[in-house]
């Protein structure tokens, strides 16, 4: 690392650490992800950058943090089994229920539409961000960094694989995955039973009498004084995929104080020095609110500014979570919002590996598999845009759990995180000045 940059590397170490031993977990919207974006502001007041706060309305547990409230649904689903095989008016209830409950599912959950939101107890989030022109005011162009304030509520089948971590963790790894897999087998196969039963018992179709009248109904019926207790253990998995108390929630050390504190620490490293800001460029430091609910800082920041000159001609770094030294790379896609990112921003950040001389065991370049991130969001405004992280993207016990913390990481990685965003942010500069 240049001897120039540890000052604000330091920094940037600094804000991890306050976020994470002293503000600590900063659920969407709740009060210490408030006084988080509030201290980010005034780091971005502090050096003569005005903070602008844009307030927004958010459910928190409409999209990822709801996924426990599937799980309740699937356990009394299971107990109304019993009450419907003597009252078959109840499968309809059932059958409604557990389909709404899939519709959910996949649009807030899988696909982050706000679409149900206001079925959820709602909050206030913000978004907070403050923009430093180039000298003469100027600008052709703008470069947004961001990072996303709040942190995520524990998960406690990833946490749970901490025992593994100086060992093979693939088998703690592949436990996580089948309980939950078989949770959602579960939740499942109580909708399909509800709703073939609902249908059975209408009378709306010719072959509804012979059904009921079948042996296979016979012994489906006796099979379903004991598949509601299997359907019941596994829905209790997903229930327990959040842990509801806040005080277990992440602190977010890497996910994602490193991503705002980046951020701020590049924008001051411009402030200082002037004379290296890309030319005729404006850059906004952006810290975005809540991410971990779907998204919905990224997405009520390009709603409130659809058509305005802010996202006219931007390139958009987001940075989320860089601590991971052995897992620098871009991510390019999100598959489950069906989004590719911009493919100049892929090639500048996989010259600036090579350059730096970083190798990583992804290659330099992943998919995001599951779930989505802020680029997705900016992308579809039409913003060029990508994610840069040094993250293991595997199911790790740190991952949205109460361990992650900043005694896991380094200075030095996000150091080699701050290198690796000026040497983008140099290759943006000479793409503009060529066209």
């Amino acid at each position: 690392m240049k001897e120039e940059y540890k000052s604000y590397v330091d920094e940037a170490y600094g804000i991890v650490e306050h976020a994470s031993k002293v503000i600590v977990p900063r659920l969407p919207g709740g009060e210490n992800e408030r006084k988080f974006a509030k201290y980010m502001g005034d780091k971005l007041e502090s050096i003569g950058i005005k903070a602008k706060r844009e307030p927004f309305s958010v459910s928190p547990r409409a999209s990822i943090g709801g996924i426990p409230y599937a799980g309740w649904v699937g356990v009394v689903l299971s107990v109304l089994v019993y009450a419907a095989m003597g009252i078959s008016a109840i499968w309809y209830g059932m059958a409604l229920a557990s389909v709404a409950t899939w519709v959910w599912l996949i649009c807030s959950v899988f696909f982050y539409k706000t679409w149900f939101d206001g079925f959820f107890k709602s909050k206030v989030s913000q978004n907070t961000y403050g923009e430093l022109l180039p000298p003469g005011g100027k600008y052709d162009y703008t470069i947004i960094l961001s990072g996303h304030t709040d942190t995520s509520w524990n998960w406690r089948h990833s946490e749970k694989t901490y025992k593994h971590r100086n060992g093979n963790i693939l088998p703690g790894i592949i436990f996580v995955y089948l309980k939950v897999g078989f949770g959602a087998v579960c939740f499942f196969l109580l909708t399909a039973i509800s709703v073939f039963m609902a249908l059975t018992y209408s009378g709306l179709f010719s072959w509804n009498d012979a059904v009921i009248n079948s042996q296979f109904f016979n012994i489906f019926r006796f099979a379903l004084l004991f598949l509601p207790i299997i359907t019941a253990i596994g829905c209790a998995y997903l229930i327990m995929w959040c842990d509801p108390d806040e005080k277990n929630a992440s602190p977010g050390a890497m996910d994602n104080a490193t991503g705002c504190a980046l951020s701020y620490a590049v924008t001051k490293y411009f402030r200082d020095n002037p004379d290296k800001m890309p030319a005729n460029c404006r850059i906004i430091d952006f810290n975005c609110g809540s991410e971990e609910a779907g998204l919905r800082g990224s997405i009520a920041f390009t709603r409130e500014h659809k058509g305005e000159e802010i996202l006219n001609n931007v390139w958009n770094i987001n940075i989320d979570s860089v601590a991971d030294e052995d897992y620098f790379e871009v991510v390019i896609k999100d598959d489950w919002q069906f989004t590719r990112f911009d493919k100049d921003l892929e090639q500048m950040f996989k010259d600036t590996f090579k350059e730096l001389g970083i190798e990583s065991k992804t290659g330099g370049c992943i998919h995001n598999p599951v779930g989505g991130c802020d680029s997705t969001p900016f992308t579809k405004a039409g913003v060029k845009s990508v994610t840069f992280a040094a993250q293991n993207p595997v199911l790790t016990y740190y991952y949205h759990t109460f361990r992650d913390t900043a005694d896991r990481f380094t200075p030095e990685t996000v150091g080699k995180g701050f290198e690796v965003i000026l040497g983008v942010i140099d290759k943006i500069d000479k793409f503009n000045q060529s066209k």
